[in-house]
């Protein structure tokens, strides 16, 4: 039986929650940790667990009969809890973002790497039957080249989202839109499809001048085979409308699912490819359901990877990769100038320090309120 706890109870957390209670026979979550203890217990009654309540993560750390922790909290406190707890022997599933830097991701692998310990990062977006089916259909190459990739990562959040007490500056939150919704898509993103070599990016608060983090931010990445993909991140768009569209050489595929084929005709216009777009959809609707999906998938993904029978699909090197894309579009759009990556410890933006120094403050907070009594969130991934 692996052991759990969790820390942090905020809105994410009965994600987890809900996550681990659909595997009864493997795991029992024994602990739950907030600095407002009553949250804690709120999930406990709520969810019916027999789990101790804590105030403080480093109580977590004591107990040697914890064998993975849910890191739950604000952005800018990953790093410290996640390298405590694999310090202290114990697994981590760290959500999203990974840290706050990458110079707090490198710490953080490297903490993993010396005690032995799984350190996995949340994209529970990956766990999802239309994403891996997508992934296997760019696998196969029946596309050809993928020329181009439109990442639409539209969330929509009201004026008063950045009220909450550590929301909307850089040194807590650690980022606006970019870092905390459209993280999700660029994860997918990169994942499919690799790392580009370059970003430009433009990035403003259009609608929250209550926050010093931007609403919007938009970017172009480009590969060495002069490929491109475009990047929009997003608090401002009504609806949430999310797609990732690859458009290959031979095909164009998308989540929500469409396939669109074309060949040439003498002339140069285009023709449908009727039997490329058959081939395709045959060897998606070959593809099986997961039985798991969401945080569920990724909860059973790193339970796979401590009984020994896989490695996870998220691990440490692959939530830095999507901090790395995601500090490259900062750096450009404050610095104005496109940047090479990948980036390591000579960028401005490696630290925690330099993000804060060179980075564009767009408002000052103007609200501060430590909790609020509606919890209910959206967390998009309508991708059918």
């Amino acid at each position: 039986m692996i052991h759990v706890a969790i820390i942090g109870a905020g809105a994410i957390a009965p994600s987890h929650i809900k996550g681990y209670l659909a595997f009864p026979e493997t795991c029992k979550i024994v602990a739950i940790c907030d600095i407002y203890p009553e949250k804690a217990k709120g999930l406990v009654d709520e969810f019916g667990l027999d789990a101790h309540i804590y105030n403080d993560y480093k109580q977590i750390l004591e107990r040697s009969d914890i064998d993975l922790v849910s890191v739950c909290t604000p952005p800018y406190t990953h790093a410290e809890i996640a390298i405590d707890l694999l310090n202290a022997k114990k697994n981590v599933l760290v959500e999203k973002p990974m840290a706050s830097s990458l110079e707090e991701c490198d710490a953080m692998n490297a903490a993993a790497e010396k005690n032995g310990k799984i350190l996995s990062v949340v994209a529970q977006n990956r766990f999802t039957s239309p994403m891996m089916k997508l992934k296997h259909i760019l696998d196969s190459k029946l596309m050809g080249r993928i020329v181009h990739t439109q990442v639409d990562s539209y969330w929509w959040r009201g004026y008063s989202y950045y009220d909450l007490w550590w929301r909307g500056t850089w040194e807590k939150e650690g980022g606006g839109c970019t870092l905390n919704h459209a993280v999700h898509h660029i994860d997918i993103y990169q994942w499919m499809n690799g790392m580009p070599s370059e970003i430009t990016a433009v990035m403003s608060n259009a609608a929250h001048d209550n926050a010093e983090v931007e609403d919007i931010s938009v970017a172009i990445g480009r590969y060495d085979d002069g490929s491109l993909v475009q990047i929009t991140s997003s608090v401002i768009h009504h609806g949430e409308e999310q797609q990732l569209i690859f458009q290959g050489e031979n095909a164009r595929v998308s989540v929500p699912w469409k396939l669109k084929a074309s060949k040439t005709k003498e002339n140069g216009f285009p023709e449908e490819d009727i039997d490329l777009e058959e081939k395709i959809q045959k060897l998606y609707d070959e593809q099986p359901d997961l039985q798991f999906e969401g945080h569920a998938g990724q909860i059973n993904d790193i339970f796979q990877a401590i009984q020994g029978k896989k490695k996870v699909l998220v691990d440490g090197n692959q939530g830095r990769q999507t901090l790395e894309l995601i500090t490259a579009i900062y750096q450009s759009a404050s610095l104005g100038k496109t940047v090479k990556l990948p980036l390591n410890h000579e960028s401005p933006f490696y630290t925690r320090d330099g993000v804060l120094k060179y980075v564009t403050h767009f408002y000052e907070k103007k609200n501060s309120i430590e909790n609020f009594s509606n919890t209910t969130i959206t967390t998009g991934g309508n991708y059918s």
